[in-house]
């Protein structure tokens, strides 16, 4: 609600702004960053320069969505639905976990017609979004607690899309869902903390590294790759782009 308060305040007072000319804009703006970032304590200049940049970007994103019309274009511009559709073939079930709005879920229920696939996620006001997709008759939403259960079924591809990094306790809960599923595929995503030098750097100044509030980790290549060894899983291709980590792994045989 505030933030929908300070937008609006924005949108107001931005008719009298954009009266002055960009390019005075544009200097009045990196005038106040300089002098903002100047000071005997340089980590802590940087640091509040950080802190800065991560109001610019809530606001590119706030920006972003608008001209999505309520849809990221990062959904289109990186393309990471092939990643999932093209590790799947048509006939297998796909349970898609913490399956948020629906948007993989359903580009993969509307790829792969013969296939069986079931979205699941605990908040309900991202579910009801989620459910003006299951027009389809092969795809559905459930209210599910994935750290405790997951829907009876024979699933045959489990996909984590910007799961794991939400998750406390991410090698038992990948056992877990191993061993309830049956599945032997999981296609896996997560941010990489190896994404840019400013993330290690915010991690020396000890400020927010997180691309999210709720992350428990961003892992480095090697973090990731240690965890789904030690969960019982084997990467068969694995590639980090676009700052993440996209990874195609199956069941390991003991």
């Amino acid at each position: 609600m505030l933030k929908k308060i300070i937008l609006k305040i924005a949108e107001i007072i931005s008719i009298g702004w954009k009266v002055v000319p960009y390019r005075f804009r544009l200097g009045i703006f990196t005038s106040l960053l300089i002098v903002e970032s100047r000071g005997s304590n340089i980590k802590s200049g940087l640091s509040r320069l950080f802190l800065i940049k991560d109001k610019i970007d809530w606001i590119i994103n706030e920006r972003a969505l608008t001209l999505g019309h309520g849809i990221h274009p990062k959904h289109r511009l990186i393309n990471y639905h092939s990643f999932f559709i093209d590790n799947i073939k048509n006939g297998q079930n796909v349970l898609d976990i913490g399956c948020g709005y629906g948007s993989v879920a359903f580009s993969i229920a509307n790829s792969r017609p013969k296939s069986q696939v079931c979205g699941i996620d605990l908040d309900d006001n991202k579910l009801k979004k989620a459910e003006k997709f299951s027009n389809l008759k092969n795809l559905n939403f459930l209210n599910f607690d994935a750290t405790k259960n997951i829907p009876e079924g024979n699933w045959d591809v489990i996909v984590l899309s910007n799961v794991l990094e939400h998750i406390e306790n991410r090698v038992d809960f990948l056992k877990k869902i191993i061993k309830k599923s049956g599945s032997k595929i999981f296609l896996i995503r997560v941010p990489n903390f190896e994404r840019h030098w400013e993330i290690p750097q915010r991690k020396e100044l000890g400020i927010n590294y997180y691309s999210d509030d709720d992350h428990k980790i961003e892992h480095t290549l090697h973090e990731f790759i240690n965890e789904i060894n030690n969960a019982g899983l084997m990467s068969r291709e694995i590639k980090t782009i676009w700052g993440e980590i996209w990874c195609n792994s199956i069941v390991s045989e003991m």
